[in-house]
């Protein structure tokens, strides 16, 4: 695995991270709705590639960024810093159950691609702080739903991905926290593989859900028009 992974506008350096560059994270950054957005929170930075989207995508004043690990944080930093919307970025190197107790202002976007390996990963030949990562044990969804909906402004919007065996689960502790889904978009790999990912955007109001369909390629290394379209802003080669 490279220690740097190169877009079309910012590169993300990744030597420090037990989170590499992956698809879901791009995705997210990608699908989200962030609109009007002045303020941004990043939960679980990892690399910061998702808040670095952002810094891309919107004109918001504040994208904030949280992150546990010690490395990751120091690579979130480090990649903050030599990208060109420093000024912009800001990662606090804390857990999210903390942040939540010392917060003074709300967002109007929370996005976040959350932990959930399960516990049996931890033990399956997964390193200690990749695991960490991914591992619903330090910050579970009841945990990350309950914080995003102390933080996010009444107005604003949440928007996450998930593991699709999680959905159910996760709409419903969504909802016991008064974020009501707006919009969803599954994802297979192919048009003939499982679904595997769900992209779910939340917010205080009940709408009328917009629902969709993610096929990422056609065949290996072939990629379908819809996720070209959505992720070629930033991929180099797309």
């Amino acid at each position: 695995m490279s220690d740097s992974f190169k877009f079309k506008e910012f590169t993300v350096s990744q030597d420090k991270s037990a989170m590499k560059v992956g698809t879901d994270g791009v995705l997210l950054g990608a699908w989200a709705q962030p609109k009007e957005a002045c303020s941004i929170l990043d939960i679980g930075s990892g690399t910061g590639i998702v808040s670095l989207q952002m810094a891309q995508r919107t004109f918001a004043e504040t994208i904030d960024a949280i992150e546990i690990d010690a490395g990751a944080f120091e690579q979130t930093v480090e990649n903050f810093e030599q990208s060109g919307w420093g000024d912009r970025l800001f990662c606090y190197h804390a857990s999210i159950q903390n942040f939540v107790d010392e917060a003074e202002e709300k967002y109007d976007f929370i996005i976040s691609n959350p932990p959930f390996f399960s516990e049996k990963f931890k033990k399956n030949g997964i390193s200690e702080t990749r695991a960490l990562a991914r591992h619903t044990h330090k910050l579970s969804f009841e945990e990350l739903l309950s914080a995003t909906s102390k933080l996010l402004s009444k107005t604003g919007a949440c928007a996450f991905i998930i593991p699709i065996e999680s959905e159910s689960i996760f709409l419903g502790l969504a909802e016991i926290n008064g974020l009501f889904l707006n919009r969803i978009t599954r994802v297979r790999g192919t048009s003939s593989s499982d679904i595997k990912r769900s992209l779910v955007q939340f917010s205080f109001k009940k709408t009328e859900i917009e629902k969709s369909e993610l096929v990422i390629e056609i065949e290996r290394h072939v990629y379908t028009q819809d996720y070209i379209d959505l992720v070629k802003d930033f991929y180099l080669k797309m």
